[in-house]
């Protein structure tokens, strides 16, 4: 190869690393509204409490639903951006099919930590049932693999703790999950 020739390939070797590296560095493009609409997750989430209800026999008549927090299996007093907005997810589609709903952000007596959500314990599920007469507490917990998280749901009866319902999903270890998990691990 003639020295011109060598030069010509040599400027254009470094000009397209140098583009590769001016496209690497653009940020990604924003979400747009049609988008976000499109997301699965609270599709998802819905179809799992229309399979929840599927299961459980009980009547909206038969007293309020209370939903707790979604929690980590692996750490049950911990959770995370995405096992509480499974949690308001799942309350909202009960909700959207007619069952009463105890909100328990807004009941000051119920054990909550910070960032947590609300996290009920054992002790405290015959006690906060009773005095919301509720027929049922929907409990989670989630456990995070490497490329799926896997969710599972039940319906309990207080006082018995006799499972009612119960179902199991999955969603993907994605961007958007691992964000909302705390876990934005790049992969």
């Amino acid at each position: 190869m003639k020295a011109p020739a060598l030069t010509a390939c040599l400027i254009a070797s470094v000009a397209a690393a140098g583009c590769a590296t001016d496209a690497a560095r653009q940020p990604a493009p924003e979400i747009t509204y049609a988008q976000a609409a499109n997301s699965e997750l609270v599709a998802t989430n819905y179809r799992a409490a229309d399979a929840l209800l599927a299961q459980f026999g009980g009547t909206s008549a038969g007293g309020p639903l209370i939903v707790a927090t979604v929690v980590n299996i692996d750490a049950l007093e911990q959770s995370s951006t995405l096992g509480r907005m499974i949690s308001e997810q799942l309350s909202a589609r009960l909700s959207q099919r007619g069952w009463q709903m105890v909100e328990l952000k807004l009941r000051g007596s119920i054990y909550m930590r910070r960032g947590e959500g609300e996290l009920i314990l054992t002790r405290e599920i015959s006690d906060i049932a009773r005095t919301n007469k509720a027929q049922a507490i929907v409990l989670g917990s989630y456990a995070v693999g490497a490329s799926f998280v896997y969710v599972n749901l039940k319906i309990v009866q207080p006082g018995s703790n006799a499972v009612l319902s119960a179902y199991d999903y999955v969603l993907p270890a994605n961007q958007e999950v691992r964000t909302m998990l705390g876990r934005n691990t790049g992969r």
